[in-house]
C-alpha cells in the first residue's frame, strides 16, 4: 500500500498522511478487535472506560493472529503511552488511548511517534454530558494539535452503552450545533466502503486541518 509522505507545517517533523487504503486497514482492525472484545466480562455498559479500552487493544493483536490478516506483520498495536505534542518538549501532555506504528511508515521516514492514534470515549443516546466529553476530551485534542499534531488523520472510538450509534451521533453533532461548530459535524464518509463516520477540523496555523474517523462501537 503507498504511504504518502511529506513534510509538515511543524518544522523537523514528517508530515504522516496515511491514505485511504490504510485508513481503512486501521478501521476493519478496530471491527475485528472489537467482535472478540465483545465476549470478555471487561466489557458491558457499566464497566470502567480503560478496562474496555485495554480489552479492545488485546483483541485487535489476537485479531490480526487469529484472522491471519494480510496487515498482521506490518501494525503493531501499541500500549497505551505518555506523549508530546510539540517536538522540544521535556514533559508530556498527553496520554494516548491505542497507538498504531506501521512498518512501512518507519521505513520511508523513520518517525518513532505513533503513526496513527485512536482515542477511545463512552457514549450514549441522549447523554449530553458523554456528547461533550466526546467532543471536549476526544475531538478537540486533534483539533487543538495536542494529539496527532504532524498526521493528516486521527481515529476515535466511541463506546455505545445504550442506544443506537445513529442516535448517538445525533447527540454529538447537537452539542456541536449547539456551540456554532457547524463545520466540526460527523458525517457518513463520501468514500466507498469507508465505516463509521468523518469529520474535519480546522487547526491553528501553520498546522493543516486534520480529518478524524470515528468508529461507534456497541456494548
Amino acid at each position: 500500500m503507498r504511504i504518502p509522505l511529506g513534510q509538515s507545517a511543524a518544522v523537523g517533523r514528517t508530515f504522516i498522511n496515511l491514505n485511504s487504503a490504510i485508513t481503512l486497514t486501521i478501521l476493519r482492525t478496530v471491527e475485528a478487535g472489537w467482535a472478540l472484545a465483545r465476549g470478555s466480562p471487561a466489557v458491558h455498559p457499566a464497566a470502567d472506560e480503560v478496562a474496555m479500552t485495554e480489552t479492545l487493544r488485546d483483541a485487535m493483536r489476537e485479531a490480526l493472529r487469529v484472522h491471519n490478516l494480510p496487515w498482521r506483520k506490518t501494525m503493531i498495536v501499541a500500549p497505551g503511552s505518555e506523549s508530546r505534542s510539540q517536538p522540544g518538549m521535556i514533559a508530556p501532555d498527553g496520554r494516548t488511548d491505542i497507538p498504531l506504528y506501521l512498518t512501512r511508515v518507519y521505513a520511508r521516514s523513520g518517525e518513532h511517534d505513533p503513526h496513527a492514534i485512536i482515542e477511545c470515549k463512552r457514549v450514549a443516546a441522549g447523554d449530553a454530558h458523554l456528547a461533550r466529553e466526546y467532543v471536549i476530551e476526544g475531538v478537540d485534542r486533534f483539533r487543538t494539535g495536542k494529539y496527532s499534531e504532524n498526521h493528516a488523520r486521527g481515529f476515535m472510538v466511541g463506546y455505545v452503552l445504550s442506544g443506537t450509534p445513529n442516535a448517538v451521533i445525533d447527540g454529538i453533532n447537537s452539542y456541536l450545533i449547539g456551540r456554532k461548530r457547524l463545520a466540526d459535524r460527523l458525517e457518513l464518509p463520501q468514500a466507498t466502503g469507508m465505516p463509521g463516520w468523518v469529520s474535519q477540523h480546522a487547526r491553528s496555523a501553520p498546522s493543516d486541518p486534520v480529518e478524524l474517523h470515528h468508529a461507534m462501537l456497541v456494548v
